[in-house]
């Protein structure tokens, strides 16, 4: 699972597809972390953001694979910026394709 800013995600899922990433889920979301709020001007009106617009991956290769994952989001999405995003990686206990009921490594 992988947090970005927005304008990454093409240049990420470029850089995985070119690994060998087949698929992966993306939803908008909004957070913060050490940036926290900040305050903006709109129309004269001053207003304090105290949450960010990001993006998060959410991203099911083989074990084997993930190292190579982690460090492709990790050099594709890095700005050198405050906000740049985060990267958890978790264990699946299963996988299951719908369509074809194959489990595992197979599903992914």
């Amino acid at each position: 699972m992988a947090t970005i800013k927005p304008f990454k995600l093409e240049e990420v899922r470029d850089a995985l597809s070119a690994i060998g990433v087949r698929g992966m889920m993306v939803e908008e979301i909004k957070g913060f972390g050490a940036q926290s709020g900040h305050t903006e001007i709109y129309r004269g009106a001053e207003y304090t953001v105290n949450f960010v617009p990001k993006i998060k991956l959410e991203i099911a290769v083989q074990a084997s694979m993930a190292d190579e994952v982690v460090e492709t989001i990790t050099k594709t999405a890095r700005t050198g910026k405050i906000g740049d995003g985060k990267i958890f990686v978790l264990d699946i206990a299963q996988a299951v394709r719908v369509r074809t009921g194959e489990t595992d490594e197979e599903a992914l």
